[in-house]
C-alpha cells in the first residue's frame, strides 16, 4: 500500500460504486479525501458507512456535475478550505437510455461525463502542485465513439450508445491533451477503462428502472472494488509516477481506438470544451 498520508484527493461520484471503493483505498493510505457527492443524503450514508468502526478523514461536499454554477461554488469552496488538490479522480458517470438535458442545456452524458469533470479539473489546477495526479475514469465504449463537432448535443438522431461512447471518446482525448498542455508542470494525467462492472450508474434512482437487469447480471461483472483498481494504481503507485497521458486496463497501459489519438481532434475537443463551458 502506498503512504498517502498528509495528501489531499477529491473523488467524484463518491457515495457509491467505484467511487466508493476509491474513496475507501484511498483513505486507508493515509489521505484526506474530499467526497464529491451530487445528493447530501446519499453522501451521508456512504460517509457512515465508511467511518463505522474506522478513522478516516473525509469531507462531503455537494456538487451537481450537470450544473456549471454548482461545479464553480464547489472549486471555490476546496480552494478556500484546502491549501492544494494532490489527486483527482474523475469518477462519476451518468448514462441515460433518453435523452436529457443539464443545467446549462447541454446533452445529459456529454455534459456530465466530460464537461463537467473538464470544468471541474480546470478550475482546480491552479491548486495542483508538482507530482500531482489526475485521473479520468474512461471505458472500452470509447472505441465505437466519436465526437459528432456538427451536433455535440445529439438533437438529431440519439441514442444511448451514441451519446455514452462520444463522453467516454472525450474522456480519453480530454486526458492525452491535457497531458500535452501540463507537460513541464510535473503534474500527470492518465485515464483507464474499468472493465464491467456491477454499478448502480445505468439505474434511474427515481423510477428504480434498470435494477432488475443490473440485479441479474450482477454476478458476471466486477464488483466496484475490483473495477477502481486501476484508478487506484494510477492514483498512489510510483511506478506511474511519471507516466502521463495513457489509457490504462487492468494496471497496464492498453490500446485505445485511433480516434482517440488524433491530436487535432484532441485539441478542437479541447478548445469546444472551454467554450461551452463559458456559458
Amino acid at each position: 500500500m502506498s503512504d498517502l498520508k498528509d495528501k489531499i484527493v477529491v473523488v467524484t461520484g463518491a457515495n457509491s460504486g467505484m467511487g466508493m471503493a476509491t474513496v475507501e483505498a484511498l483513505s486507508d493510505m493515509g489521505a484526506t479525501v474530499i467526497m464529491l457527492c451530487r445528493s447530501e443524503e446519499r453522501g451521508k450514508k456512504a460517509v457512515a458507512a465508511l467511518t463505522e468502526g474506522k478513522e478516516r478523514k473525509l469531507d462531503l461536499m455537494i456538487c451537481d456535475l450537470g450544473d456549471f454554477a454548482s461545479i464553480r461554488s464547489f472549486a471555490q469552496s476546496v480552494k478556500e478550505k484546502y491549501p492544494r488538490v494532490d489527486i483527482l479522480v474523475n469518477n462519476a458517470g451518468f448514462i441515460s437510455l433518453d435523452r436529457q438535458e443539464t443545467k446549462d442545456g447541454i446533452e445529459r452524458q456529454f455534459g456530465i461525463n466530460h464537461l463537467g469533470h473538464f470544468l471541474l479539473t480546470t478550475l482546480l489546477l491552479d491548486r495542483m502542485p508538482a507530482g500531482s495526479r489526475i485521473i479520468n475514469v474512461a471505458s472500452g465504449a470509447h472505441k465505437v465513439g466519436r465526437i459528432h463537432f456538427d451536433d455535440i448535443n445529439l438533437r438529431r438522431g440519439y441514442n444511448v450508445v451514441t451519446a455514452y461512447s462520444q463522453s467516454k471518446l472525450a474522456n480519453v482525448l480530454f486526458t492525452r491533451e491535457l497531458a500535452v498542455r501540463l507537460k513541464g508542470r510535473g503534474i500527470t494525467v492518465n485515464c483507464c477503462h474499468p472493465g464491467a462492472v456491477a454499478t448502480n450508474m445505468g439505474v434511474d434512482r427515481e423510477t428504480g428502472f434498470g435494477k432488475t437487469i443490473t440485479g441479474l447480471l450482477r454476478p458476471f461483472f466486477l464488483t466496484p472494488a475490483e473495477g477502481a483498481a486501476t484508478a487506484i494504481y494510477l492514483a498512489s503507485d510510483e511506478a506511474v509516477s511519471h507516466i502521463s497521458g495513457g489509457y490504462f486496463y487492468k494496471c497496464r497501459i492498453t490500446g485505445s481506438s485511433k480516434r482517440s489519438k488524433s491530436r487535432r481532434t484532441a485539441r478542437k475537443l479541447f478548445e469546444l470544451s472551454e467554450e461551452m463551458v463559458r456559458k
